[in-house]
């Protein structure tokens, strides 16, 4: 029998967590926009269960414009205010401001760093209090849990697999030799 991590062992009827354990969590991405949703997204768990923002992921998708950043860093306050309405995503206005002034760093970072991903892949590899100290001085609403399961979830930090689990295997062939 193959030895997944322990929560899919032990929340074998959640298919929500099973399918991002199986296809996202700890992959890498290169898409920035990707990045950017991954981030947002902890962001609005801070405080509820993953399982309630696996389940909005589409709402969330479909609320911030497929998280593109350039347009979502251009938000106005309509923006804000029609976010804050959608029963279908969290309403919380500190973390709909939150993706709004981050989106606006991130396009500050892009311009020195060419992507959201060079930023991060310059810093790389930096222990989880550096990371978290370095999101804390760049971005806003990115408490120590949220840094760490961005970082882990996007393979910037290890972690996100037990050894056994047959996808940390899969996870480690897709990452590039510079971040093993």
């Amino acid at each position: 029998m193959t030895s997944y991590c322990e929560y899919c062992n032990t929340h074998p009827e959640d298919t929500f967590n099973k399918t991002y354990h199986d296809t996202q969590y700890g992959f890498p991405l290169a898409s920035d926009d990707l990045l950017f949703e991954r981030l947002v997204l902890e962001i609005n768990q801070a405080g509820l269960s993953w399982l309630t923002i696996l389940k909005k992921a589409d709402n969330f998708r479909n609320a911030y414009h497929g998280f593109e950043i350039e347009k979502i860093a251009r938000y106005s306050e309509k923006d804000r205010e029609r976010l804050l309405g959608d029963a279908g995503i969290i309403r919380n206005r500190l973390k709909v401001n939150a993706a709004i002034v981050n989106a606006q760093k991130i396009l500050e970072l892009k311009a020195e760093h060419g992507s959201f991903k060079g930023w991060l892949d310059a810093h790389h590899p930096l222990t989880k209090d550096e990371w978290m100290k370095l999101f804390k001085k760049t971005f806003v609403f990115t408490g120590g849990e949220i840094v760490n399961e961005f970082l882990m979830s996007t393979g910037y930090l290890a972690g996100a697999h037990e050894a056994e689990c047959p996808v940390y295997r899969k996870v480690a062939s897709l990452r590039p030799a510079w971040m093993r």
